[in-house]
């Protein structure tokens, strides 16, 4: 038997979602006799504790005797049960700073990590992830601030309303003006990001035709690939190679910073590749974009004014382009530009994107947690037994207390 537990959020600020609903326990256990699911009880969900007891889903506070161990965010250290496989999101495997007490706690308490985000297919596609709701709500938030900075129509905040299908009514009378919005990234993000233009009808144009044209209707274009980077030496785009040489690759949004009222960024992002702009591109006379929504949200990254995560309660803050300092948002002034940049999106609608990410780690993963071996989870594990994993040790520096 394979007892399965699901955690209770403790980082600050609680996030509200789940990796299986209530309805999604019941169905693997009727599935999956060899699998036994129990939820650890918590004040903070998006489904109540009464909803998964309904289900028939025991709830111990104690989970010392279930096999693996699943959460959303991080586990403060403290949190951590020696000698568990754990499931969640680590955010360690770019080291980050904030979170290199925890990866060493993971290596003391010989704990077998395995990070959502490392989850893939042989060809390094992603198989988990939130990305599709970060799309939905990083594009429903960008529009909101859009609107709300110039006075020109309102739309709920997604954490207002219960359900994706709530904001799809809002969209239903609204009409908007003839911004111009470029696009970026790939992946469930993009989809995420187009679903929402779609659905508001905001017609989509060819790179060339959006820095060439001015239209009477919202329009957007979408960059990836060939259309954002370029090689240096001839001006020539190749994934693969991109993808092992980034730095050898220069970035061409700066063509559209002219054009673009809103930019949308839903790229991935390292320090090898090129950033989309530089700060001081800002103080160009010719430049128009006034709302950015980061849906990357790298400090100091793909969007180098973006400053620092922002909250669902408190989410957009200025930049002043001249002095390239924060400053109050909502200003009816292109001087400012309002940057979005909620690092936990999905948290805005928690039960929608909990269901979504549920049936994938169903189809996806389960299988490969009963197997004997499984090469998908092996990529995704970065540490077990109290060291890193092959794949890993570029993380030693890191992960290993001096």
């Amino acid at each position: 038997m394979l007892r399965i537990g699901i955690i209770r959020e403790r980082k600050k600020l609680p996030d509200e979602r789940v990796p299986f609903t209530p309805k999604q326990c019941a169905y693997i256990q009727s599935r999956y006799p060899g699998v036994n699911i129990v939820v650890q009880p918590s004040p903070t969900r998006c489904f109540a504790d009464a909803d998964y007891i309904a289900a028939g889903i025991e709830m111990p506070d104690d989970l010392s005797d279930c096999d693996v161990l699943m959460g959303i965010k991080e586990v403060p250290p403290e949190y951590l049960i020696p000698n568990k496989t754990y499931f969640f999101f680590s955010h360690t495997k770019k080291k980050q700073p904030y979170n290199q007490n925890l990866m060493q706690a993971l290596i003391e308490k010989h704990i077998r990590m395995i990070d959502y985000e490392c989850l893939t297919h042989s060809d390094e596609q992603r198989i988990l992830g939130f990305g599709l709701y970060a799309g939905i709500v990083g594009a429903h938030n960008g529009l909101l601030t859009y609107g709300k900075k110039f006075g020109l129509y309102e739309l709920p905040a997604a954490h207002s309303v219960r359900s994706y299908k709530d904001l799809l009514a809002a969209y239903e009378h609204l009409k908007l003006p003839n911004i111009k919005i470029v696009m970026t990234g790939s992946g469930k993000v993009a989809s995420g990001v187009l679903d929402v233009l779609t659905q508001l009808d905001i017609e989509a144009v060819e790179p060339n035709d959006f820095l060439t044209h001015q239209y009477e209707y919202p329009v957007f274009t979408h960059l990836k690939g060939a259309n954002l980077y370029a090689r240096k030496d001839n001006d020539l785009f190749f994934r693969d190679d991109f993808h092992a040489n980034p730095e050898a690759y220069k970035c061409l949004f700066s063509s559209y910073v002219n054009q673009a009222d809103m930019l949308m960024n839903g790229i991935y992002w390292e320090h090898k590749i090129a950033r989309l702009f530089e700060k001081e591109d800002i103080k160009r006379n010719d430049w128009r974009v006034s709302v950015i929504s980061d849906i990357t949200c790298d400090t100091d990254g793909s969007v180098p004014i973006n400053i620092g995560s922002s909250s669902i309660a408190d989410p957009v803050y200025g930049i002043d382009r001249a002095a390239i300092a924060r400053s109050e948002p909502f200003q009816n002034t292109k001087d400012v530009i309002d940057i979005m940049a909620v690092d936990n999106l999905p948290n805005e609608l928690p039960c929608d994107a909990s269901q979504y990410f549920g049936v994938h780690f169903e189809k996806y993963i389960l299988p490969e947690l009963l197997k004997e071996k499984s090469d998908i989870l092996a990529r995704a594990t970065i540490c077990e037994d109290g060291r890193l994993t092959k794949k890993y040790e570029y993380l030693a520096d890191y992960a290993y207390k001096a």
